[in-house]
């Protein structure tokens, strides 16, 4: 369904607040600036920065939706006697090889690391959203196997990819603090994810592959 206009002008217009207050946290720091200056900055109320963000964090992290159901996504799109960690590592290494900006491979990343970095309150949202990852691909590995309620398996490969995820999207996060250029961190990076696989078992390596059974 095509974009209507009314639902274009609100995407537009939480785009350029959430823009307005990542300059602000860059220049001063996340802990420093205050909605109210985050309204004021984007010549709208505060009641309308908080319309669009229930939240201080989410002026920053706007993009955590994205993040969250990334793994299920990658799982449900799995090929054909493909499992869901073979997905998931395959569009983890297309990711990084292609030097994306999806993945923070991208000039201007350390500042937005370094403001992640500095504020307890955007640690703590970042830790929640790595939950909410596990909970939600969990989720997903029931409805893909018919595992039943009882069945720990979905938890337990949940973890494990989300561990996968998670050591290299924070891998890159140190790196590029650290000075690395993207292409530098791929090539990184590659070779981290070349030691991931051989750490995982066989048992999580073969779990959930489309068309078994």
């Amino acid at each position: 369904m095509a974009e209507g206009l009314r639902e274009r002008k609100k995407r537009q217009t939480r785009q350029y607040i959430s823009d307005v207050a990542t300059g602000l946290f860059i220049e001063r720091g996340f802990d420093a600036v205050t909605v109210a200056e985050v309204a004021e900055a984007a010549d709208v109320s505060v009641n309308t920065v908080y319309n669009y963000f229930p939240a201080k964090e989410d002026l920053f992290l706007d993009r955590s939706k994205g993040v969250v159901d990334r793994l299920s996504r990658w799982v449900r799109g799995r090929r054909d006697g493909e499992s869901a960690a073979a997905a998931v590592l395959r569009e983890l290494r297309e990711e990084v090889e292609s030097v994306s900006p999806r993945i923070g491979l991208m000039d201007g990343y350390a500042a937005f690391m370094r403001v992640i970095h500095d504020s307890p309150a955007l640690r703590s949202r970042m830790w929640a959203i790595g939950q909410e990852v596990v909970v939600d691909l969990e989720r997903t590995l029931r409805e893909e196997t018919g595992a039943g309620p009882d069945d720990p398996l979905p938890d337990l490969i949940a973890g494990q990819l989300s561990w996968a995820h998670g050591t290299v999207m924070a891998g890159i996060g140190r790196r590029m603090l650290a000075g690395g250029t993207p292409a530098e961190v791929s090539r990184e990076m590659l070779l981290v994810l070349d030691e991931m696989e051989d750490l995982l078992s066989d048992r999580v390596l073969n779990y959930a592959v489309r068309g078994a059974g």
